[in-house]
């Protein structure tokens, strides 16, 4: 039997991040714990760090202090830098020498703009590499105790944004939806919940068919809300939970009664993490 190595540097050495490359990072949903190995790694060597809005203060502490830490945050309804300006900017770093790090929240790849962004570094000639992390289509979930799929209730499951680039709903097949999923996770969907809620049970889903509003989830903040198809926009407004927020709709969802395991730890989770000894080094 293969003994256990304690040390990781006898199993795997960390590529380098090298001078004039960008890395796009996913920093996960919000507890810090759920950052990658290879996002940590490229805090730790990064010269300059163009994050967003969602990323935790406890995540930004990790980088080096050497570091130039540079804000481009979008939010819904507030001032936000133009993307093409923040695609030049990771050009121009790169091209001027820097190592540099794209943190974004949750995954790169899934409703992050990612791809946009890594398009337009390889028609820039700018190499790039894509550190996948924990998108909040499955964080968030998995920390109110809803498992996206189980052999009793679902195999498949259906990721939907819940407005266009332009803010309007965005244009999807509802029926197809409705019918083939059953069960649908919404990012970005509380602006439109009360046109989303009515088009899938127009197209065959039942009003009291279970939904969780997930606020600002894996963060000590968590809270969720429990509700159905027919009442979740009438209740997210009563509630006025603060964003991010996912919507999850399915069945699964009534699992969450036997499998909330974080209420008993709330309290207990999450030990918010000390800047100076994060940023040590």
């Amino acid at each position: 039997m293969p003994h256990a190595m304690n040390n990781t540097d006898q199993y795997y050495t960390m590529p380098e991040f090298s001078k004039g490359h960008v890395w796009l990072v996913g920093a996960g949903p919000g507890d810090p714990g759920l950052l990658t190995l290879l996002g940590a790694h490229a805090l730790k060597e990064a010269d300059v760090v163009v994050y967003d809005a969602l990323v935790s203060p406890e995540i930004l502490n990790m980088a080096n202090s050497r570091a130039e830490m540079k804000y481009a945050g979008k939010r819904g309804g507030k001032p936000s830098p133009d993307q093409h300006d923040i695609t030049r900017d990771l050009i121009q770093l790169a091209q001027a020498g820097n190592r540099v790090l794209r943190l974004k929240g949750g995954d790169p790849f899934v409703f992050g703009r990612g791809g946009e962004e890594a398009l337009y570094l390889a028609e820039a000639g700018i190499t790039f590499r894509i550190v996948p992390g924990v998108t909040a289509g499955v964080g968030a979930p998995a920390y109110a105790g809803i498992p996206l799929t189980h052999r009793g209730h679902n195999s498949v499951v259906t990721f939907l944004t819940g407005h266009s680039a332009g803010g309007d709903l965005p244009d999807v097949n509802w029926r197809a939806i409705s019918q083939g999923s059953p069960v649908i996770v919404m990012f970005m969907a509380i602006k439109n919940l009360s046109t989303i809620a009515p088009k899938l049970i127009e197209a065959g889903r039942s009003p009291e068919e279970s939904v969780a509003i997930i606020s600002r989830a894996t963060t000590p903040e968590q809270k969720v809300l429990e509700t159905t198809l027919g009442e979740c926009a009438a209740a997210a407004g009563a509630a006025d939970l603060p964003t991010p927020v996912i919507v999850v709709a399915g069945s699964v969802v009534s699992l969450r009664a036997q499998l909330d395991w974080l209420e008993p730890l709330q309290g207990k989770s999450f030990p918010r993490l000390g800047g100076d000894e994060q940023n040590a080094g």
